[in-house]
């Protein structure tokens, strides 16, 4: 032996190991058995690639894909925080002997899409645990993955609903003020896209009439239901419009009839001219004012229904026009005033009160007896009242528009009850 000087670099020498016999047939037996092992490799982990992980999450919609748990996975369902809530879990066992294990699906499909759901932890532990393995099988799970993700795939492969734009105008006095193609795409947006990059005008904003003319009336009413004809209402049966947004300003006789051919059937929004703030677009959900209805004390007298929402119209008002001798129905607010509609909701409010008047109206006056209705509201609930109107069950109409020029309220045309056939 010799010695090995303090600091020096050089290491002793290591004689060849020996391999005895029964360490040649000890290693034949591990490699016997390694071949005869499960196809797992000691390099997959149970680590999901960030791909994998996103088309999990993207076909599960962020749910959990248990049948009928549908739980969401990005809250608390306590605290109600931002939370990922999600846990990974293999239909065919990662391990050996793990749950719904497959000795015979290869090692490199463990992780993959095909073999993964996306479960909240109560649900993998109910797939995992205790007898889910075999009642929950591979078949079972993979009938739910495809069942959570066809439904997932056809809610979200719904296009946003497109509507056909829709504007009718006349000159009111001498303004006008209907919205370009981009002001009504806009308004519609987010609830739904332009069905046509051309609007449907209905009316004759380049007439000279006007309407204080003694034309006036029987000329707009005329052209509007023609144009209405050949526009929207025979495309609607032919299933050219499924869905329909009127932008109108219009006297509001005009408005009214503009309603009633629409009928509460067709599918349409109606939108209105906001001053404040100033567009079309409908604001967020306001809070919706109580319409308030103040019934006459005795039904003797001509019926009147005073609309008075948009600015305030006191009896005495009516009764220049039409003499004392009159039962008035008032629908007001506690606020009358320009920018009343607020709201999709302040117009679905207004037509469920609406409906309820005309229905005690009938009920006090009779189905056959004229009305006289005085409107001073806005645009898109005028087209709304037209629109709750029953031809052939409400009494006619007799409408009046205000004209401050030739002292107060005139009629302007009746709509007449139609007969049942």
């Amino acid at each position: 032996m010799h010695d090995n000087p303090a600091g020096s670099s050089m290491k002793p020498k290591r004689h060849p190991r020996v391999v005895t016999g029964s360490r040649r047939k000890k290693a034949k037996r591990l490699a016997k058995r390694a071949s005869s092992a499960p196809l797992i490799s000691r390099d997959i982990t149970r680590f999901v690639s960030l791909p994998v992980q996103n088309m999990l999450w993207g076909r599960a919609a962020g749910r959990c894909q248990f049948d009928n748990c549908n739980r969401n996975l990005t809250l608390s369902p306590v605290t109600k925080e931002t939370r990922n809530l999600a846990e990974k879990a293999h239909i065919r066992a990662f391990s050996p002997g793990g749950p719904r294990a497959d000795h015979k699906w290869p090692t490199a499909l463990l992780q993959n899409i095909d073999n993964l759901l996306l479960l909240c932890h109560d649900c993998h532990v109910n797939i995992d645990r205790a007898d889910g393995p075999t009642r929950y099988t591979v078949e079972l799970l993979l009938a739910w993955k495809r069942r959570h993700e066809q439904r997932i795939e056809v809610v979200t492969d719904l296009a946003p609903r497109s509507s056909h734009i829709v504007t009718y105008g006349t000159h009111v006095g001498e303004h006008q003020a209907l919205p370009t193609f981009r002001d009504a795409s806009n308004a519609l947006f987010p609830d739904s896209v332009p069905a046509s990059t051309t609007m449907i005008a209905l009316g004759t904003r380049d007439s000279a009439r006007r309407d204080h003319d003694i034309a006036f009336w029987a000329a707009e009413r005329i052209q509007l239901a023609r144009q209405f004809d050949r526009q929207v209402r025979i495309p609607i049966e032919s299933g050219e419009l499924a869905h329909i947004s009127v932008f109108a300003l219009a006297p509001q006789p005009l408005l009214i009839d503009l309603g009633v051919l629409l009928g509460d059937i067709t599918p349409a929004v109606t939108y209105q001219l906001h001053r404040e703030p100033a567009g079309w677009a409908w604001p967020p959900e306001a809070e919706v004012p109580e319409f308030q209805v103040v019934e006459p004390d005795s039904a003797r007298g001509e019926p009147v229904l005073l609309l008075s929402l948009s600015a305030t119209v006191t009896p005495d008002r009516i009764k220049r026009v039409l003499g004392a001798d009159t039962a008035i129905w008032t629908v007001t607010l506690p606020v009358p005033h320009n920018d009343v509609a607020n709201s999709r909701a302040m117009q679905r409010a207004f037509r469920r009160t609406m409906r309820k008047v005309l229905d005690r109206l009938k009920a006090k006056h009779g189905h056959s007896t004229p009305v006289h209705v005085f409107p001073a509201m806005p645009a898109s609930l005028a087209v709304e009242f037209g629109r709750v109107r029953m031809p052939k069950a409400d009494s006619p109409w007799i409408l009046y528009d205000e004209h401050q020029s030739r002292g107060g309220f005139l009629p302007a045309f009746t709509l007449a009850a139609e007969t049942k056939s």
